[in-house]
């Protein structure tokens, strides 16, 4: 049902574009190529009435099915649960396992981590050839 009313929609609205695209305006307008003139099959004024009271018809068809879609979709069935929720949540739960403390072992000590805080800082590349390189500020 929703695929015939979205393609009479679109029949609807690619009618309603031509009908007013064949109207005679103020001034040349596409329905004066297409034989809109004073011999036309509707006569001098016919086809001027014809065209207005058909893109009428097609305007009110179209308007009455844009509410009908609009309720569609306002009552359609959802889904309660997205496709997200299934993918995180674990197939299968594994229970934590206890490690005792003297299993651990300890962390490993960084010798440069122990020395003082301004001795790191104190050591000068001397892989250098320029020796107008002054030392690094303390």
């Amino acid at each position: 049902m929703d695929i015939l009313l979205l393609v009479l929609h679109v029949v609807l609205s690619l009618g309603i574009i031509t009908l007013v695209l064949l109207q005679k305006g103020a001034g040349a307008s596409a329905g004066a190529s297409f034989g809109g003139g004073a011999g036309s099959v509707f006569g001098a004024s016919g086809s001027a009435n014809f065209l207005s009271k058909t893109t009428a018809i097609f305007a009110t068809l179209f308007f009455l099915n844009s509410l009908a879609l609009a309720y569609m979709a306002a009552h359609r069935d959802m889904q309660d649960d997205s496709v997200l929720d299934k993918i995180s949540s674990p197939a299968v739960e594994v229970p934590a396992v206890e490690t005792p403390a003297e299993d651990i072992p300890p962390p490993a000590v960084d010798d440069a981590a122990t020395e003082a805080p301004g001795e790191a800082a104190k050591q000068v590349d001397s892989s250098t050839a320029d020796e107008d390189v002054p030392p690094p500020a303390e």
